[in-house]
């Protein structure tokens, strides 16, 4: 079939053939998105489990204020490495190659945890679960990024991010059916942990069926296989012209002998590392973690009691998949930058909010109350503008040859952010309390948001080839 029989059908059978090819295509593509997900799903678990856990197990593994920083925080650190090898290894052996691995240590990973017997058992555990969470938060937002078509990248990159809320809020609802109903046992955090396994087996059937991202195929040279799954999830002529685009680069870039840290010598190549690695700290700046880790503890030290904490935590679940389905909305029809813009203003308020209640208010449930509305606001910002643009930009600025190494380094200096603020954040409330550790998150919001005023380039509705071109342009 030629582009002309598509330029022209307007009836007929022509027509029923093109739209018999759109459909199959959608189809295909969101068969492809709902599997790979899979790995958002499995992070947002992960990281959002210990939030109750740790209510359980401080008393059965001895855990001080810093060893619990420590618990929550070594996941943090392994996904830091596992950013970094997973950029580097997907670039190498292959976006799918690399979550089937992936798939395989979130199993291994959560059975570990489950069946942790100290906190030293449990911190290198969650070590190895971190390594796969890192791995994943690169690997899949490129797979997606390189199989969706321009005009629909942002809302197909951003169903990762509502699987990522969508696993925190599954992780919050068990932890509170579990501790409400099973509470009194023995252990029972370690229930709580081992549900992970499931996802991570469905993770890795669902990708034995699926193909390679075309992108990674055309930087190896493959471009007959690179055409064949562009035509499974477009219509024929657009999968030839993407094809040749990609071509285009692949010849220029000599994709397949080139890649790393040497990149960095060319001034528009820096530049866009720098914002990507600015991104990711922004994201993590909001101090988002410090509630998603920490938010039953929060809610209990304000004034609510274990088991309302834990039930009151679900609100913040599901403010974030509330919101989150907002940002696809929003994704594709307003700018990234104005959304990362708006969004770092709203958590920046909600965090100020945070601090003031908490030192002008006594604790009770009132307190309680108007901490869970302040948290709420800042997660509403947060998922519904924040994370679904910092997601998408993070795996669409960086040029093809160096995407996976460049969305490594970026998500590793992220991961590293997090674990930062991850283990310190306990011992930093014990020192200086509640409200002015979330003044400091008000400070860095407003050092986030004059970054993303001064760096951050507009990127909605272009393709990932004419991103790259506009860059080359502007810094030679």
């Amino acid at each position: 079939m030629t582009i002309p029989v598509y330029e022209t059908a307007g009836s007929g059978s022509g027509s029923a053939q093109v739209l018999s090819e759109k459909r199959k295509a959608k189809r295909y593509l969101r068969l492809i998105t709902m599997i790979s997900t899979f790995g958002g799903l499995l992070f947002g678990f992960d990281t959002g489990v210990i939030n109750g856990a740790l209510l359980y197990m401080k008393h059965d593994l001895g855990l001080t204020p810093f060893t619990e920083g420590l618990v929550a925080s070594s996941l943090l650190l392994g996904a830091a490495v596992g950013a970094f090898l997973g950029g580097r290894r997907s670039d190498r052996r292959g976006r799918r190659n690399n979550i089937l691995l992936l798939a395989i240590l979130f199993f291994v990973g959560a059975l570990a945890c489950s069946f942790a017997p100290s906190m030293e058992v449990m911190v290198a555990a969650r070590f190895l679960l971190g390594i796969a969470v890192g791995g994943a938060s690169v690997t899949v937002p490129a797979y997606l990024a390189e199989m969706a078509p321009s005009h629909i990248r942002g809302k197909v990159v951003t169903q990762n991010e509502l699987m990522i809320v969508a696993g925190q809020f599954l992780a919050f609802t068990s932890n509170a059916t579990i501790g409400n109903l099973f509470g009194d046992v023995d252990g029972v955090w370690r229930w709580m942990l081992v549900i992970a396994s499931v996802p991570a087996v469905a993770l890795w059937g669902g990708m034995i069926f699926m193909p390679e991202s075309p992108r990674w195929l055309a930087s190896k040279g493959r471009f007959a296989e690179a055409l064949k799954v562009l035509k499974r999830v477009r219509e024929e002529y657009q999968a030839s012209a993407e094809l040749e685009e990609i071509k285009h680069l692949a010849a220029e870039d000599n994709l397949a002998r080139r890649g790393g840290w040497h990149e960095l010598s060319k001034p528009w190549i820096r530049r866009v590392f720098f914002i990507g690695i600015g991104i990711g700290i922004v994201m993590q700046c909001t101090g988002v973690n410090s509630i998603m880790y920490y938010g039953t503890q929060i809610l209990t030290e304000a004034g609510f009691e274990r088991g309302g904490a834990l039930y009151a935590n679900i609100v913040n679940g599901v403010i974030s998949v509330l919101a989150t389905f907002g940002g696809i909305y929003l994704l594709d029809r307003i700018g990234r930058r104005t959304m990362l813009l708006l969004g770092l203003s709203g958590t920046t308020l909600a965090l100020f909010l945070i601090g003031l209640v908490s030192l002008m208010v006594a604790p009770s449930e009132f307190r309680a109350f108007l901490i869970l509305g302040a948290m709420a606001l800042f997660l509403t910002f947060m998922q519904g503008l924040i994370a679904p643009v910092a997601w998408v930009m993070i795996s669409e600025i960086f040029p093809l040859r160096m995407r996976g190494f460049s969305m490594g380094v970026s998500i590793c200096v992220l991961w590293i952010t997090n674990f930062t603020i991850g283990l310190f954040f306990p011992t930093l409330v014990a020192l200086v309390g509640i409200g002015y550790t979330f003044f400091i998150f008000v400070a860095l919001g407003v050092l986030s948001l004059g970054f993303v005023k001064m760096c951050v380039p507009e990127t909605r509705g272009r393709s990932l080839e004419s991103i790259e071109e506009e860059f080359r342009r502007q810094c030679g």
